[in-house]
């Protein structure tokens, strides 16, 4: 019996990258997961492989910054499963060609990447608490990033979202703490991810000795992976984490404890989608 045996998931962005990782880390664990993305192709391809192996999952399309689309994507989970035990707000973006120092940022570029990764968070957690209070012991996880705790140029309505989540978390478990529900979120570093390698792509050169340059910077020496970001939601979420609220924990191979951010900055790009 897995760690989430019996117990209900629903993650965000979790067709692709960090969120297909924590996908597969919660079936690992016996939970059943709902997948809610806008790229339905992937979702479902994912689920399709899940499924075949005995697991219990279901996809829905889902932009999280579209409050009808996050209800229904807990409605979905409520109408399959019965219950919803996890929500992981792991839905973030990026675009990794509007890296642009502020004053040159676009107003529609700011406002996307806010109401994905920020009010899409406050959106699926609004549609979610009902059904989270009701089972007991429900929790919220947000994807944050170590670029809601320090910074590097070009990334000011990601960093501002991501510190947005921090806070977000702190309210969230002090508002809900009395009815057994926490909030917790997670700091990832470089993830080896599809955002990462468009990055590393269009900066140009050979894409595996970028990202062997990016875990450079780290004081591990690698890149994380999604499955080390999952490792981290799973624990967190179980019984096992049952103190913990209203904290972040850094997934980030001793980036943030180095105190070298700017230093480095060049190799630093995160992702949280």
């Amino acid at each position: 019996m897995g760690a989430h045996a019996g117990r209900v998931a629903l993650v965000t962005g979790g067709a692709l990258g960090i969120g297909q990782g924590i996908v597969r880390g919660f079936v690992a664990e016996g939970a059943a997961v709902t997948i809610a993305d806008t790229n339905r192709t992937a979702a479902d391809a994912l689920v399709a492989e899940l499924t075949a192996g005995g697991a219990q999952v279901i996809a829905t399309t889902t932009d999280v910054s579209v409050a009808p689309d996050a209800t229904a994507a807990v409605a979905a989970t409520l109408a399959a499963f019965g219950r919803l035990d996890v929500l992981v707000n792991n839905a973030g973006i990026q675009p990794v060609d509007q890296y642009k120092p502020l004053h040159l940022m676009p107003e529609e570029v700011w406002d996307r990447i806010l109401d994905v990764n920020l009010k899409g968070a406050y959106l699926m957690a609004r549609a979610a608490i009902p059904a989270l209070l009701e089972s007991g012991h429900g929790v919220i996880v947000n994807m944050a990033s170590v670029q809601g705790l320090q910074s590097m140029p070009g990334v000011g309505p990601y960093a501002a979202s991501k510190g947005g989540l921090l806070s977000l978390t702190r309210n969230l478990a002090m508002e809900y703490a009395p009815q057994g529900l926490r909030a917790v979120a997670i700091c990832p570093g470089t993830i080896d991810s599809e955002m990462v390698r468009t990055a590393a792509r269009l900066a140009g050169g050979d894409i595996d000795a970028s990202l062997a340059s990016y875990g450079r910077t780290h004081p591990l020496g690698r890149i994380g992976t999604p499955e080390d970001i999952a490792n981290a939601v799973v624990f967190l979420s179980s019984d096992k984490a049952s103190f913990i609220t209203g904290d972040y924990l850094s997934v980030d191979g001793g980036y943030m404890a180095q105190g070298a951010w700017m230093g480095s900055a060049t190799g630093s790009t995160d992702n949280a989608a």
